[in-house]
């Protein structure tokens, strides 16, 4: 399962009209500006502490997810509200007691929760600086039930203020913060397996630091029951080795939750499963780059056959793991049986 064929069937529209999978960044001078440069919000910001007003948005739109950091210069009351069935999730990175959410403080070791259609009012202090999430509601919901096996409509939170710790809070704010960075180095709109595993990555973790619930307390499968469903993760990559299978898909597959998957590989392996899922596909592609010499097979080729589409990951990852280039490999191999040069075709070390 993937985020997209989650909600294929979802007739609801997009958070936004026209999302552009990058991630842009705009600057205002003026409150009422600000409030606009959002979307998919319905809000106002009065300015309440003199000066001129500086505000800076930085915002990645996905299928089914906004991802943003809001920084504000002035003191602000905000009127705001996010469209129906989708909820927000507000990460304030500031000191503890500058900012209220309908009048309620925002702790150190808290964020603030809101569901969609439903206004609200927020009250930041001056150099203020808020991550968001906004996820569509159905999106959220299936991914709890198939993924994180916990049924989402009973669980929300019901409060406007969640706790969740000051080191998980910290931990979430440097995920979000490295998300961002690392869309507007890259500067092109992202594949869309790329916005799968993004929106997947962010949504565990929202579970993982707590601001959603996490399944009940469950037995954890015997030791014969872990070693088989490593065993069958590591079949199921295989049959599927032309493409990238996610954890939430591996997770539907296997009919376990990500926290069972996770205890299961870390007991079994000692690793997580994400990192064993991408150490099959590239042990796969070293054995045939060995072999590839006697089918005239590019590093592009085998790369390709392993569900690796961008070849600078590739080698990178492939670097990483073996010490070499993939194109070391295969040049090794081409040595070993005396044969002519295979063409890497644009290969990217």
């Amino acid at each position: 399962m993937t985020i997209d064929t989650l909600s294929d069937s979802l007739s609801s529209p997009t958070l936004t009209p026209q999302p552009s999978f990058r991630v842009q960044t705009c600057v205002a001078h003026d409150a009422d500006e600000q409030a606009r440069n959002l979307h998919g919000w319905s809000q106002t910001y009065d300015q309440l502490t003199a000066g001129c007003f500086v505000g800076g948005l930085t915002e990645l739109c996905l299928d089914h997810m906004q991802v943003f950091v809001e920084t504000t210069s002035h003191t602000l009351r905000q009127t705001c509200e996010v469209q129906k069935d989708a909820y927000w999730f507000g990460v304030p990175t500031c000191p503890a007691g500058s900012g209220r959410i309908d009048a309620q403080v925002i702790a150190g070791d808290a964020l603030a929760f809101r569901p969609g259609g439903i206004e609200f009012e927020l009250l930041t202090s001056a150099g203020y600086e808020i991550f968001g999430v906004v996820v569509k509601g159905e999106v959220l919901r299936r991914y709890a039930a198939e993924v994180e096996r916990v049924g989402l409509t009973d669980h929300v939170p019901n409060t406007q203020v969640v706790p969740i710790g000051m080191a998980r809070k910290q931990q979430l704010c440097a995920t979000l913060r490295q998300l961002l960075d690392d869309g507007a180095a890259r500067g092109t709109p992202l594949s869309s397996v790329a916005r799968n595993n993004l929106q997947a990555s962010v949504l565990a973790s929202l579970f993982d630091v707590g601001a959603l619930p996490a399944s009940e307390p469950v037995a954890m499968p015997a030791r014969p029951r872990r070693q088989s469903i490593v065993s069958e993760a590591r079949d199921y990559v295989l049959i599927n080795r032309e493409r990238a299978v996610s954890v939430p898909e591996l997770c539907e597959q296997l009919h376990v939750s990500r926290r069972t998957l996770q205890y299961c590989f870390q007991d079994v392996l000692g690793i997580a499963p994400a990192t064993y899922l991408r150490a099959i596909r590239l042990n796969g592609a070293r054995r045939d780059l060995s072999n590839a010499s006697r089918e005239s097979r590019s590093v592009q080729d085998v790369a390709a056959a392993w569900g690796f589409w961008h070849l600078s990951q590739f080698a990178t990852d492939y670097r990483k793991l073996f010490g070499m280039r993939p194109s070391d490999t295969l040049k090794a191999a081409i040595g070993s049986h005396h044969h002519p040069i295979a063409d890497e075709r644009s290969f990217a070390h």
